[in-house]
Formats: structure tokens, sequence, C-alpha cells
């Protein structure tokens, strides 16, 4: 499994834990009550289960805003953070490039999920990934050129 697939899955358990338990991301990983079923948490793995923490507002919102039919509040716990970490991704690791932040929650949602997960998590980021792309098109007439 590659470093960063591993991490992705590793923070898809801290923030499933989080949402089970009540207990931070931070808090988490300081008490070292996460899995070790993946090994030690790396740095990528604590910067996306703290990065969707400090942005979950953000993040909910947009993934509610795109979601047709469906509160995050009702999404499956593990889609809705399935979603939630590539989200982070799209909106705020700009060297991840979009379609590698779908096709690894593609992969996480066909492991984790339910029978309809992949293509739900597909769709949804599909959406959020125009939304981001459309927002960071340069602006016409406002260069330099």
């Amino acid at each position: 499994m590659h470093e960063r697939s591993r991490a992705r899955r590793q923070a898809l358990q801290v923030l499933y834990q989080r949402e089970i338990t009540g207990d931070s991301a931070g808090r988490i990983f300081g008490n070292q009550t996460y899995s070790l079923e993946d090994g030690e948490p790396d740095g990528y793995c604590r910067d996306l289960a703290t990065g969707v923490e400090e942005h979950l507002s953000e993040i909910d919102e947009t993934i509610g805003s795109v979601s047709e039919n469906w509160s995050v509040s009702r999404m499956p716990l593990v889609d809705r953070n399935i979603l939630r970490i590539a989200a982070f991704e799209l909106m705020h690791e700009p060297d991840v490039p979009p379609s590698v932040a779908i096709n690894e929650a593609v992969e996480l949602a066909k492991t984790f999920g339910g029978e309809d997960s992949s293509k739900f998590v597909n769709g949804v980021l599909g959406r959020v990934a125009e939304r981001f792309a459309a927002s960071e098109e340069p602006k016409e007439g406002g260069g330099d050129d």
C-alpha cells in the first residue's frame, strides 16, 4: 500500500473513532488510542485528521451544498468521513491532484463503505472538485499580461 493511501486509511479510522467517542483527533493521537492495524500514523495522516477537524464547518457546508437530497448528518458515518478527507484535500492540499483525491476516496468507499458508497462518493466529490476548479480559474481582464 502506498504511503499516502495508508495515511488516508488511518485518517479515516481516526475520524471514525472521533465521531464514535467524541474525542478530538489531537486527543486520539496524544493518547495513542488509534488502531495500529496499518502501523504508526505518519505526519500526513495526522495532517488529514486534524485538518478535517479544523475545517469541519467549511468542509461539511461544501459537501452539503453539492449533495443532492442528502444532509451531511444523514450520510453514513464512513461515507461522510471519506468525503471529508477528500474534500479537505481538494480544498486545502494543492499538491494533491483532484483526480488522485477522488480516486483514493472511491477506493476507500469500495473497501469500507456500503454497496453504493463508491458511486455516491465519486458523484459528490466530482461536484466539489468542479466547484473549486471554477473558483480557481483566472479572472478575465485582471492580469498584467
